[in-house]
């Protein structure tokens, strides 16, 4: 398993895209600041070109890569601990990230725990990933890697088997008011 997690790392510095478990489901994963990554997954899952993805980061000094510097933010992301699978909509208009924001000018992040060993070492080594869920637009997302491979089969690099997942998605919570709001529980 520990060499699959090693080609994962490789695959995505080399603008790869692959499915792995993250702390809710499966994810299809890809480098954040690769922009032609982030364009395949877009065509791999039919996704809605207006849609953005959220993003996995280890750390919330992590947002600083996108722009983010703003202590209100990072105090009210902090009021909720790692691994409660939270994701922040952020405030997010520079233009270089537009492939990201895709126009909304705001993203979604989440910090991983350290307690996900594999997947929190991926992101320390590789940078930040979208992770959406494994799925085409409109249907259910993959539970299993068998599923995953159903819906996707040789358009992705790579698969890492990480069992069942019956996780729920995260819950969303935007920041982008005075006050905190939840999108999705």
């Amino acid at each position: 398993m520990k060499t699959n997690w090693s080609k994962a790392e490789k695959i995505l510095k080399n603008g790869g895209v692959i499915i792995a478990p993250t702390d809710t489901l499966y994810g299809i994963l890809a480098c954040a600041e690769d922009k032609n990554a982030v364009q395949k997954i877009y065509k791999i899952k039919g996704r809605d070109n207006n849609k953005p993805f959220i993003i996995l980061i280890a750390s919330i000094k992590d947002l600083e890569k996108f722009g983010i510097e703003n202590s209100n933010i990072k105090e009210n992301m902090k009021m909720f601990p790692k691994g409660k699978k939270v994701s922040f909509i952020l405030s997010c208009s520079k233009s270089e990230f537009k492939y990201l924001h895709r126009g909304t000018k705001s993203l979604a992040f989440r910090v991983v725990n350290t307690k996900n060993k594999n997947l929190f070492k991926l992101i320390q080594n590789t940078g930040s990933l979208v992770a959406p869920s494994a799925n085409p637009q409109g249907l259910s997302p993959a539970k299993t890697i068998t599923e995953a491979k159903k819906y996707f089969d040789i358009k992705i690099d790579l698969y890492i088997n990480g069992g069942k997942r019956n996780s729920k998605p995260s819950t969303i919570i935007s920041l982008l008011e005075e006050v905190p709001k939840i999108l999705r529980k």
